[in-house]
């Protein structure tokens, strides 16, 4: 009989709400329970630079063994490779935030275990055992929201390494196997005639650092990218005394500083 835990696929639980409802240990990323004839696996993207991948709806986790190489006939990794035959249920959160854990439902093996490598917990690198899974329900599309905090969150991380570390890391990666996750997000649909009224009164000149645009286009027109001062999405309207051109390297900087100071030398020049 299938067992059901007693939260819904996508909701964000916490590391005692998984021990509880599967009875299972509160440490690791792979929790056997004999009481619910479950192998509880979690993707924790919190907890270091080397994650597992996901390629579309399809996701290739990592097994157990934090440093040395990884064996198949090691504690949960043997249970996980052969679930298909003994009557184990696997089921799969995702942490993508500290202490956040999202369920995604049951998976399956889709294919066969496989060996790669990857840095262990000691930096050398190793052989691990990769298992290409699959969720027995729909596969759902990441939301974008938790996609940018995870994103953020992995950059600040980024941030705090010293040179040394960061190249060290750098060389680890094998860059080969790039993986990719389906995201859903919202977008606005803005008034192109808004768009290329802006970066026509801008005469191909950018209206914040006061240089050409620094190329044309295929059609010989200045680039330039329209820009609502007050973003849209934080109220901002999509009107000509709203909307400027800036070169792309303006237009980076005002999404990522947005300083009071240039915000006030738009809204001069879109008032003109």
């Amino acid at each position: 009989m299938s067992f059901t835990p007693n939260f819904k696929i996508n909701d964000t639980v916490t590391n005692d709400g998984i021990r509880a409802s599967f009875q299972c240990g509160n440490m690791g990323g792979m929790r056997r329970s004999h009481n619910t004839n479950t192998l509880m696996i979690i993707s924790d993207h919190t907890k270091g630079l080397y994650e597992d991948k996901w390629f579309g709806d399809e996701l290739h986790y990592t097994g157990m063994g934090k440093s040395g190489d990884q064996t198949l006939e090691f504690s949960q990794n043997k249970t996980l490779a052969q679930s298909e035959k003994n009557g184990v249920e696997v089921h799969l959160f995702e942490a993508l935030l500290p202490t956040q854990y999202i369920y995604r439902g049951q998976v399956y093996l889709c294919g066969n275990p496989y060996q790669e490598t990857q840095p262990g917990e000691d930096g050398v690198k190793r052989l691990v055992w990769m298992f290409p899974l699959k969720l027995k329900v729909p596969f759902q599309p990441l939301d974008n929201t938790v996609f940018e905090k995870y994103k953020q969150a992995k950059q600040k991380k980024v941030n705090q390494l010293t040179d040394t570390e960061l190249e060290k890391r750098a060389q680890q990666s094998d860059g080969q196997n790039v993986s990719s996750r389906v995201v859903i997000s919202s977008c606005f649909v803005r008034d192109e005639f808004v768009a290329q009224f802006s970066k026509r009164r801008s005469g191909g000149i950018c209206q914040l650092c006061d240089n050409p645009a620094p190329f044309k286009d295929k059609d010989s027109t200045p680039f330039l990218e329209c820009h609502h001062i007050q973003w849209l999405s934080k109220g901002g309207t999509d009107t000509i005394d709203n909307t400027v051109a800036l070169c792309p390297n303006c237009h980076r900087k005002m999404h990522i500083l947005n300083l009071d100071s240039d915000n006030a030398i738009l809204k001069q020049k879109a008032s003109r």
